[in-house]
């Protein structure tokens, strides 16, 4: 089936997401939060809220744009996802989110698919934005843009990582993770994820997005969630809960650093990925 192109340029209605700080903490949780990260986890310290919940409230725009473009649901990849911070995300909030389709780019084998999402609060006043792409298999060929391409963020050859974050994550992680929002089956049912071309349900990508944005805290900010401004990968390989993730940073300049994740296998699972700190 063919998808749908006139969605470029089209401007969702807004999504209202309610929350508080037990969602919050659920979502540290599902990333792997531990206990000497409590500013993240308990009441009594706010409490503080990881840069990378921004994907929560905005999961609906996704799961949103995937639906109207019409394609087979298994065909889709989540490619890319950025979130920019306008200031410190609040433990508790009404916020909305309106989402845009800003290109739908012919890749040959698949149609690359970019959304903005703004996030603001009850003002109006922005909070987040995501920027996310998604790759629809099979839906090239159509004869529109290739798009811009995507500029590269390797680590610099022969040079040290400024920082390295080993972090296993469990065998549970995904059922956890699975309760901020993304119940897809793929990540809990075995059937599923045998159907999916897994012998085992996989972690979700947005789960070590927050893996490596926690890492990143660490590694780049002194642990301060104020201090990123924002943070970018490219999903390059699938994690099984129980994995073993090595997020690595390398300084580029006085405000990003150029990062990586992988396996215990050394497999690349997070690529092109771009942190941006004050």
């Amino acid at each position: 089936m063919a998808i749908k192109l006139d969605l470029v340029g089209k401007k969702s209605d807004a999504t209202p997401f309610t929350y508080t700080w037990k969602d919050t903490v659920l979502y540290a949780l599902g990333v792997g939060a531990k206990v000497d990260e409590l500013d993240f986890l308990y009441e009594g310290r706010g409490p503080k809220v990881l840069p990378t919940f921004a994907v929560v409230p905005s999961f609906a725009a996704l799961i949103s744009v995937a639906g109207d473009l019409g394609a087979n649901p298994m065909m889709i990849l989540h490619g890319e996802q950025k979130v920019i911070l306008h200031r410190p995300i609040p433990a508790n909030a009404k916020l909305s989110t309106s989402s845009e389709v800003k290109g739908i780019y012919d890749k040959g084998k698949g149609a690359l698919v970019v959304v903005e999402a703004k996030t603001v609060d009850e003002k109006g006043e922005g909070v987040f934005d995501n920027v996310f792409s998604i790759f629809v298999r099979g839906e090239g060929g159509f004869g529109g843009e290739r798009g811009p391409e995507a500029a590269k963020a390797d680590p610099p050859a022969g040079k040290a990582p400024d920082f390295e974050v080993v972090e296993s994550t469990t065998k549970e992680q995904a059922l956890l993770y699975r309760l901020s929002g993304d119940v897809n089956p793929l990540h809990a049912d075995p059937n599923m994820a045998k159907f999916g071309g897994f012998d085992r349900p996989i972690l979700h990508g947005l789960c070590t997005f927050g893996h490596a944005g926690r890492a990143v805290l660490k590694g780049a900010c002194g642990g301060d969630p104020n201090k990123l401004k924002s943070f970018g990968a490219r999903f390059a390989g699938v994690v099984f809960p129980g994995d073993t993730l090595t997020t690595r940073g390398w300084k580029t300049d006085g405000k990003s650093y150029v990062v990586t994740t992988t396996t215990q296998e050394g497999k690349v699972v997070l690529s092109n990925a771009i942190a941006e700190v004050a």
